[in-house]
């Protein structure tokens, strides 16, 4: 799907939200060794296609390095390099319309962790980093003694779901269950993905990143983010 240099998704109803809480460029330690330029551009043509189409990471940069006609060999960016790529393109062309937008995904990710409560519910992905748009689906990681559990839980409130496989943070797969939600505030359904892992999981899932940011926080975590940005 071609993306449009300079565009971004509008906000709901079209009205410009608040400036968003995207922060300051990610700092990488290890890109104190620079990217390459031809690293740097293969981030900047792929943080459209997240930013406008709502793709991740990996597909984004496979639908950048095609546009580009690179070849398997090229200087990938890593996922860190990419992710200062996103702020920045969203500090440049949509820096109000994102902050409403995620407001509403957060809001929406918050309802649904309050249902699914019973499974320990943790955000992660662009809605939890704060680099959501309009675009972008939730992804909700759940932990449970009993990998079926939360399928039933869904079958039993008559919630429409489809299962899959998705993989987990260690490269392992894990059962997938995506549910259509609607967004009124977006005007839009949005994908939900519910990722369930094991109960012991949830160690690891909390392990800080290579910035020693949380990659995943529950419901309070969530709650907290929501009341800062209201001040």
């Amino acid at each position: 799907m071609a993306a449009i240099l300079g565009r971004c998704p509008e906000g709901a109803g079209g009205k410009p939200g608040r400036r968003p809480a995207v922060g300051a460029p990610v700092h990488n330690p290890r890109m104190d060794a620079q990217p390459s330029d031809l690293t740097r551009e293969i981030a900047a043509v792929a943080a459209r296609y997240v930013v406008e189409d709502g793709m991740e990471y990996g597909p984004a940069k496979r639908q950048a390095g095609h546009q580009l006609g690179l070849s398997a060999k090229a200087p990938w960016p890593d996922n860190l390099v990419m992710e200062a790529a996103v702020r920045e393109y969203i500090a440049v062309f949509c820096p109000d319309t994102q902050a409403a937008e995620l407001q509403a995904l957060r809001e929406q990710a918050l309802v649904w962790m309050d249902r699914l409560q019973d499974f320990q519910p943790h955000l992660g992905g662009a809605v939890w980093h704060g680099t959501a748009t309009r675009h972008s689906d939730i992804h909700l990681h759940l932990f449970c003694d009993d990998p079926k559990a939360a399928e039933l839980s869904l079958l039993d409130h008559r919630v429409d779901y489809q299962p899959g496989t998705a993989t987990g943070w260690r490269g392992e797969p894990v059962d997938a269950l995506t549910l259509r939600s609607r967004n009124t505030a977006l005007g839009q359904w949005v994908l939900v993905h519910l990722l369930v892992h094991d109960h012991d999981g949830l160690r690891g899932a909390l392990k800080p990143d290579a910035l020693g940011r949380k990659p995943r926080g529950d419901a309070k975590a969530l709650r907290a983010l929501l009341a800062a940005e209201a001040h």
